[in-house]
């Protein structure tokens, strides 16, 4: 008898290869052990995904550091953990577009502003709205690297490299894409006019959890966490404003010439 996944011979009565430690299948397929390993995938508190999103909530300098060191087996990969974070920012978006296509109309809350009352400036609001929809996967591919090259600029007198920053972001990013696009779903479902709310909320938690996350992985005391969290955010927003004045000019370039504006 040999193993279906690897081809090693096996004894008859072995559940496992002893080669690469796949479970030995017997029985044919049905919707009963179907749904069973769908369950013991996703809802076994044995499993990869569960472990790692648990671990990464309460110690995710262990998660880190484990993969960081070369553990492969205990945590999924950060980037698959990504890929999980992407499906379900797409289906979150495929959710708002079919069913809750005003749940990211912001016109309610600047109506009142005047700078904002012509058509014009409602016209670019509403097509900003789309552009975040439409690239949204690829804003958030991009955060990635770009948190990462800041962080590694605070903690340069630390033992991570860029790399490992990057990995560092994959797994915060991607847990806070999850947990946000979850709770998305539920707001959806009970109030689609906060999700808005919800989601400006969801920055702050994600503020938090990263000011969490830097304090346990570099063993930082709360006057080099205040000091790095500011300076962070000030480079952020120093780059993330003048990124977006850029676009901004380009964009109004755009419509300008398509007589739009």
């Amino acid at each position: 008898m040999n193993c279906k996944n690897c081809y090693n011979e096996i004894l008859p009565e072995s559940d496992y290869c002893n080669a690469c430690g796949a479970k030995v299948i017997r029985k044919r397929l049905t919707i009963k052990n179907l749904l069973q390993h769908l369950g013991e995938t996703f809802f076994n508190y044995d499993n990869k995904l569960f472990t790692t999103i648990v671990h990464l909530l309460i110690k995710p300098e262990v998660v880190i550091d484990a993969y960081v060191s070369g553990v492969r087996k205990r945590y999924i990969n950060p980037i698959s953990f990504f890929g999980i974070s992407l499906t379900l920012t797409g289906f979150v978006i495929f959710i708002i577009r079919k069913f809750y296509p005003n749940a990211l109309d912001i016109s309610t809350l600047i109506e009142n502003y005047e700078m904002y009352s012509n058509e014009a400036s409602k016209q670019i609001m509403a097509d900003s709205g789309n552009f975040s929809l439409d690239y949204s996967s690829l804003i958030y591919s991009a955060m990635i690297p770009f948190f990462a090259l800041l962080s590694w600029f605070l903690f340069l007198n630390k033992r991570y490299n860029y790399t490992e920053h990057l990995v560092t972001y994959m797994y915060s990013l991607s847990l806070y894409s999850i947990s946000s696009g979850l709770i998305g779903l539920v707001v959806l479902i009970f109030n689609s006019n906060l999700y808005l709310l919800s989601g400006s909320l969801m920055y702050l938690v994600a503020l938090f959890y990263n000011c969490f996350l830097l304090k346990r992985l570099f063993n930082l005391n709360y006057q080099e966490l205040i000091l790095k969290t500011f300076l962070f955010l000030i480079l952020f927003f120093i780059l993330f404003f003048g990124l977006s004045i850029g676009i901004g000019i380009i964009y109004a370039i755009i419509m300008l010439k398509n007589g739009n504006l």
